[in-house]
């Protein structure tokens, strides 16, 4: 089960990677990572280093924000204990959205927009400026303002959007269908180890589940508001759902045998895309979705059509 993770972007978090480029820090992560909380003398003695080498070598991840550092009363004075912050650490080049590839039909959907939906409380909608409605009511999610929602949360149903269908493009040749947004399971509080099982559809056609690791509140996302409470879902991880002809894929790695010819796109007038945490599912963890304004990703829920060279 994956735990903790932190996404770097290697064109922004230079002092991340600066924590990284020593042999020396690396050794000290694996050895928390594997130990647990320890105090520096024991790092010294297992790693076999002088005490002032792994002193300056902990302040330079501590101040990397890799790992954390408290005192704790000794028999004789204090010792300083550390951990890690990650399970996984993740670089990772983040492509603009803004500028999608010549080859390719990108719609950009406003999380609020959702065309349908049944959910389960606990559940909530709110903008980057406050609650929108009644949190845990079900009703709220029809509320007129949810055209301003950044994040929606709810343990188990769907949300579903209609995306722009143009017939005459997809004549020309499409080499395949992407989905892409930021989510995470959903826990009152959070829980790093709290899985779930999302369902991507389109046109009523199941692409395949993506289990959900956790709820992340270990650290404020990069753009959720101030005015957020800590103990509230922070940031979710940006998955990519695909369909080619060969099949269906979450980032790369094949869930299911849905093609493009299963969704039969050309006699639709929209493509209809749900996303679903089943009742039934073997891991019924809820799901929030992030949108512009809150998480790690300042984007909405993005479709993408590739057409053949």
């Amino acid at each position: 089960m994956q735990g903790r993770f932190m996404v770097v972007d290697p064109e922004k978090d230079f002092a991340v990677l600066k924590g990284l480029s020593s042999p020396t820090r690396i050794r000290i992560l694996k050895l928390l990572h594997e130990n647990g909380p320890t105090n520096v003398n024991v790092i010294a003695e297992q790693l076999e280093l002088p005490q002032s080498s792994v002193s300056t070598n902990v302040r330079a991840l501590e101040a990397a924000g890799l790992i954390e550092t408290e005192l704790r009363n000794a028999r004789k004075g204090t010792q300083k204990i550390c951990r890690t912050r990650y399970d996984e650490l993740i670089v990772a080049f983040q492509r603009s959205f803004d500028s999608p590839r010549d080859d390719t039909l990108e719609v950009a959907m406003p999380l609020g927009l959702y065309s349908n939906c049944e959910v389960t409380a606990p559940c909530g909608i709110c903008s980057p400026e406050g609650i929108i409605g009644l949190l845990d009511v079900p009703a709220t999610f029809l509320e007129p303002d949810r055209m301003k929602t950044a994040l929606l949360w709810f343990t188990s149903g769907y949300v579903e959007y209609q995306f722009p269908s143009n017939s005459s493009v997809l004549g020309a040749g499409l080499a395949g269908v992407e989905l892409s947004m930021e989510c995470s399971s959903e826990v009152p509080g959070t829980d790093p180890d709290w899985p779930s099982d999302i369902t991507v559809s389109i046109n009523g056609v199941p692409l395949g589940d993506w289990t959900s690791p956790g709820d992340f509140g270990d650290k404020r996302g990069r753009y959720t508001p101030q005015w957020w409470k800590l103990k509230g879902s922070q940031y979710g991880m940006l998955k990519t759902w695909s369909v080619t002809p060969q099949g269906s894929f979450v980032d790369g790695v094949r869930i299911s045998d849905v093609t493009l010819d299963d969704l039969d796109l050309s006699a639709h007038r929209s493509i209809r895309v749900r996303i679903e945490v089943r009742a039934d599912a073997q891991h019924p963890g809820g799901l929030n979705i992030f949108g512009r304004g809150f998480g790690n990703y300042d984007q909405d829920i993005v479709l993408r059509m590739r057409m053949q060279p």
